[in-house]
Order: C-alpha cells, then structure tokens, then sequence
C-alpha cells in the first residue's frame, strides 16, 4: 500500500460518513439513497477500523507527509464520532 492510496481510502470513508451525517441532517428520503446507505454502512465501518489501524501502523513505520497524518486524524476522529453514535 502506498502513501497515495491510504490517503485516497482514508478520505473515502471520512466522505462517506459526513455524506451520511448531510443526508439525515437535511432528512433527505429517497429510496436509492436508503438502499446504497443500508448496503455499505457496515462495510464502512469495517474498514473505518481496519485502515485505522493500517494507517497508525504505516505512520510508525515509515516517514509520512503531513497530508497522510491528517488523513489517519481525520479517520480516527470519524472513527470515535462514528461508534460514538452508537453507544
């Protein structure tokens, strides 16, 4: 795994969750929408953990860039919102 795609996978899942928070926020109620939220919510939350963990593990081992450390904050504090939620 490289510094480009764990900074790309990072942002996709902190995109996903604030798309989410967006659509009940402003309660939009389509039926498409529902379906791909039911559909890829619990992969999401999979990988949330996962690449949290990968990322934390990639910053110790090898020298990161600014840009990679936000991505592995970012991550980790929709992480902690996220199971937050659901407590």
């Amino acid at each position: 795994m490289t510094n480009r795609n764990l900074i790309k996978i990072n942002f996709a899942i902190v995109s996903y969750f604030i798309l989410i928070w967006l659509i009940n926020f402003y309660s939009i109620d389509f039926v498409l929408i529902g379906v791909l939220r039911e559909m890829l919510t619990i992969p999401f939350l999979l990988a949330q953990v996962v690449f949290l963990v990968f990322g934390l593990n990639y910053l110790f081992r090898n020298k990161s860039s600014l840009l990679t450390i936000a991505s592995v904050v970012a991550l980790f504090i929709c992480t902690i919102t996220t199971v937050g939620s659901l407590f």
